[in-house]
Formats: structure tokens, sequence, C-alpha cells
């Protein structure tokens, strides 16, 4: 049974920081992409940043240069370390495992696995 498990979401200041994790359990972790999706209230989910098994990473414009995402293959834990928050990053935020290819990394229907999601909060 696949199980992915985020947490380290809570309510930030603007230009704060805050780092997520997503623990895995019955995915093979280090042949899988991993990624990073968002959701905000009435707003499709949208891509944030993706772990192509450690090759490459890859950002939304919106948080390149403010977000960085890494995993830990021996802890099978993907984490998204976020900088410099806005009231923008407000979301519900998703881990996601796959077999995406490239030319799908931003696509949510290209990830099989979910987590249940983390809430982040930066006011106005």
């Amino acid at each position: 049974q696949v199980q992915l498990v985020e947490s380290g979401g809570g309510l930030v200041q603007t230009g704060g920081s805050l780092t997520l994790s997503c623990a895995t359990s019955g995915v093979t972790f280090s042949t899988h992409t991993m990624a990073w999706f968002r959701q905000a209230p009435g707003k499709e989910r949208e891509f944030v940043a993706c772990d192509r098994r450690t090759t490459n990473t890859y950002y939304a414009d919106s948080v390149k240069g403010r977000f960085t995402i890494s995993r830990d293959n021996a802890k099978k834990t993907l984490y998204l370390k976020m900088d410099t928050l806005k009231p923008e990053d407000t979301a519900v935020y998703y881990c996601a495992a796959g077999r995406a290819i490239l030319s799908t990394i931003r696509n949510p229907d290209a990830y099989a696995y979910w987590g249940q999601g983390t809430q982040v909060t930066v006011p106005t």
C-alpha cells in the first residue's frame, strides 16, 4: 500500500520560511519522479517543483529562486524548503509520486500517487 504523508505546513508571515516534508512508503522512492503541487481556494491544482530522481529539478516560475526541492532516498522522504514566502503562496501543498516523463512533469495527471496535503498560510 502506497502512502505519502506531508507535514510541516503552518502559518508564517510574509518573508518567512517553512520546510515541508513528504514521508513515503510502499513506493520505489528512488526510481519515481517526485513533485510538489499546490491548490489555492477556487483555483486549479498547480505545479510547484519536481525532482526527477535527483538528475534534474524543475520549478514553477512563481517559486524559482525561493523554493528548493530535495529528496533523501535513504529516508524515502521528499522536502520543499520555502523561503521569502508571499501571501500568494497560500495553498494546500501536495506531494506526488509517479513515472512522469519530462514533457509531463507539470501535469497532475502524470502522477499516480498523492498525499493528503498540508496547509500553508501566509497572511496579507
